[in-house]
């Protein structure tokens, strides 16, 4: 359930009132660039999602109806589609940069390295053969580091359907990557 301010803040976005649009930009933009980063891997792409999501919420504020799930949650179901989008026009599935934050940790064996990145590319191609809502759970959860109850709440499903889609996509993951090796 949403607290009463941030229903006013949203009435207010609805008449385009601009301190409201930038407040709600505000709150929610970090999190929203955290989760589609780590599906697209590249800064700069992210940027360009995250402005696309910020655009089409402005689009679709207007026709907004408060249904008692998070306004993020909202958000996050329009991101996940940018995201999609996104991937249908490059024609191609999430491949992972190398971490330079790892590389600047000390490792500095090339073939470590590269086992590293391709075993990152493994992980993300694995999580892109799960369903939308496994994609969805796991990454607010290990990605954007929400508990399960505020998955729970952000999705409009119950813990227990967030565990249950939770152990689902870890053991569908497991199997993927076992499959690979």
């Amino acid at each position: 359930m949403r607290d009463a301010s941030e229903s006013h803040l949203i009435e207010r976005a609805k008449a385009y009132d601009e301190e409201a649009l930038g407040e709600l930009y505000r709150r929610h933009a970090n999190t929203i660039f955290r989760d589609v980063y780590y599906r697209v891997g590249d800064q700069a792409v992210a940027e360009d999602v995250v402005g696309d999501v910020f655009e089409r919420a402005l689009e679709g504020l207007p026709s907004y109806q408060d249904t008692g799930r998070p306004f993020e949650a909202w958000l996050y179901r329009i991101a996940h589609a940018r995201v999609g989008d996104h991937y249908r026009r490059q024609g191609r599935r999430h491949v992972a940069p190398l971490n330079e934050g790892l590389a600047a940790g000390g490792e500095t064996d090339p073939h470590q390295l590269a086992a590293f990145q391709d075993d990152v590319r493994r992980a993300w191609e694995a999580v892109n053969h799960l369903t939308e809502d496994q994609q969805q759970v796991i990454s607010l959860r290990f990605i954007a580091g929400f508990s399960t109850a505020e998955v729970a709440r952000l999705l409009g499903k119950t813990e227990g359907a967030v565990k249950a889609l939770q152990h689902r996509a870890l053991a569908s993951l497991r199997r993927l990557l076992e499959i690979e090796s």
